[in-house]
């Protein structure tokens, strides 16, 4: 009798001569039709720790070699492409407290100013230059009230703020 082979794709490769296959087939529900996926996972015996993670197999059925191997990996059919830089390789750089302050800052920018920028990118906005706030000019001299009544009352020279007008 011939022994049952079996192609999948090694989803785990951390025990020493062993991998993990995942072998899927789809089937056909009995009562509403539908075509669905089914997985199993089989262990298998790698002598040579050849198949890697991603790797398309041919596992072929064998006597027990322990508890759950029952396969063994007769070839590998198609290698997995791997990207030569990890996930974990890529470090993102990290500021230290020199390196921020040489660093431009950022600069508000209104909306008027981001429509126009969108509009014509011919045109280039030159950050603004870090100025001092404006501050409303106030009198050198301004005398304290003494009592609580002067200081409730607005002084001579202050200018109360415009109130709008309703059309």
């Amino acid at each position: 009798m011939a022994r049952k082979q079996r192609s999948g794709v090694v989803v785990g490769d951390a025990m020493d001569k062993t991998v993990v296959v995942s072998i899927q087939r789809t089937v056909t529900h009995p009562l509403y039709h539908k075509v669905l996926r089914r997985r199993k996972k089989y262990q298998a015996h790698d002598e040579t720790n050849l198949a890697k993670l991603g790797d398309r197999v041919l596992i072929e059925e064998c006597r027990p070699i322990s508890k759950h191997k029952r396969w063994r990996v007769l070839e590998i059919l198609e290698r997995h492409e791997v990207a030569e830089v990890q996930p974990r390789d890529i470090v993102a750089p990290s500021l230290t407290p020199d390196e921020s302050e040489s660093e431009p800052k950022a600069v508000a920018v209104e909306p008027e100013t981001v429509a126009e920028t969108e509009a014509s990118p011919e045109t280039e906005v030159e950050p603004e230059t870090e100025a001092e706030p404006e501050t409303e000019a106030k009198p050198e001299t301004e005398a304290k009230p003494e009592t609580e009544a002067e200081a409730a009352t607005p002084a001579a020279g202050a200018v109360d703020p415009p109130e709008e007008e309703a059309e």
